[in-house]
């Protein structure tokens, strides 16, 4: 098998009746790719109707629930293939948007992961929130898409209809070389869900790699399957993996910034440096905190304080000595990081925000 289309299951038995039958056409036109579904020990009918409805599929069934990355991981041990594809359930596929993307991984091979440009099922002509065109982040960490900024949604008039690197790609629909993804151990697990794909591509960025969006590849999501977009728990996982993210690859890549210097020079002020916009967003994410108390919103700031205490608890920070090895190697390169804080930004700009940010207003490490 060259690609593995992967569902990662859990209590959507609709959206399986509803998209599985579209992506079982699309996929099957594709030489060498195959449909998989994995299920995270639902409750609901899924089993039963990937039993009765898709026999012919392949399923694979958990004894409890991985969450999203500890889900992909368990399933991808069990898969072997030369390309993986994580797909949402709440995914609707055009006619030929896998094509696009195995073409694109074939012949440039020094691409770590790609995804099609992802629109809203609800508005098929606007992007949709969890990945849009391609995302990156801003210099505090906040993430945001071409075509999504916050909760501004553009239209799709081919703005961004030429492949791009970026910072990363949607995990709603993600293809990934698997041997980088197992040399990276996968997805986080400590993230359980949400950020996680922002995560890995980040470190496929420190690790040489691109990450791309492929336009010619459209899909459609409705978002929002899982986790409904108000709910505290998402928000908690949402300020918690923030955290670990920055945590996890922050102090690398400004150590990037420093590799003319020698490489314990450069790990010590990468650290530092790190430390300190860490330090920032924390104070940033305490006014966030303050704002859900006054506006009552008690539960939104209950989860935010829960994240970082959790977070303080979980953390991984990667050693001077790791840093100083990873600047000695030389592959890292990361771009995609906003110069800005994009709140600002969005507010001073309004609309104007996505077509004033340029390439220049992006850091290079």
């Amino acid at each position: 098998m060259k690609t593995a289309v992967v569902i990662l299951n859990w209590n959507t038995e609709g959206f399986l009746k509803e998209f599985l039958p579209g992506l079982l056409h699309s996929v099957g036109k594709v030489d060498g790719a195959e449909v998989i579904v994995a299920d995270n020990a639902s409750t609901d009918g899924s089993l039963k109707v990937m039993q009765e409805l898709f026999p012919h599929v392949r399923t694979i069934a958990f004894e409890k629930n991985y969450g999203f990355t500890g889900g992909y991981n368990k399933a991808f041990e069990r898969i072997d293939s030369e390309y993986f594809v994580l797909i949402n359930s709440d995914i609707e596929v055009t006619e030929n948007w896998l094509g696009p993307l195995v073409d694109w991984m074939d012949t440039h091979p020094g691409c770590g992961a790609c995804a099609p440009k992802l629109h809203s099922w609800q508005e098929k002509d606007k992007f949709e929130y969890a990945g849009a065109a391609g995302g990156y982040i801003d210099r505090f960490g906040y993430p945001f898409c071409r075509g999504r900024v916050l909760k501004r949604l553009e239209t799709d008039n081919g703005q961004y209809d030429n492949p791009k690197d970026v910072f990363w790609a949607t995990g709603a629909c993600l293809m990934v070389r698997s041997s980088l993804y197992r040399k990276l151990g996968g997805l986080d697990e400590r993230f359980f869900a949400h950020m996680e794909e922002i995560d890995l591509c980040w470190r496929m960025q420190l690790d040489g790699y691109k990450v791309s969006v492929v336009p010619q590849s459209i899909v459609y999501h409705v978002g929002g399957g899982t986790l409904p977009a108000t709910s505290p728990f998402k928000l908690y996982l949402n300020f918690r993996n923030n955290i670990l993210m920055l945590e996890n690859n922050l102090a690398k890549t400004f150590a990037l910034g420093y590799k003319k210097l020698p490489a314990e020079e450069a790990a010590v002020k990468g650290c530092r440096k790190a430390a300190r916009r860490i330090f920032i967003r924390k104070i940033l994410d305490g006014m966030s905190a303050a704002v859900y108390l006054l506006t009552l919103k008690t539960d939104c700031f209950k989860a935010v304080l829960k994240a970082h205490k959790d977070a303080a608890g979980m953390l991984r920070r990667p050693s001077k000595e790791d840093i100083m090895a990873f600047i000695t190697e030389g592959k890292g390169r990361v771009t995609g990081i906003y110069r800005k804080w994009i709140i600002t930004s969005s507010i001073l700009k309004g609309d104007r925000i996505f077509s004033s940010i340029k390439d220049k207003d992006f850091y290079n490490f």
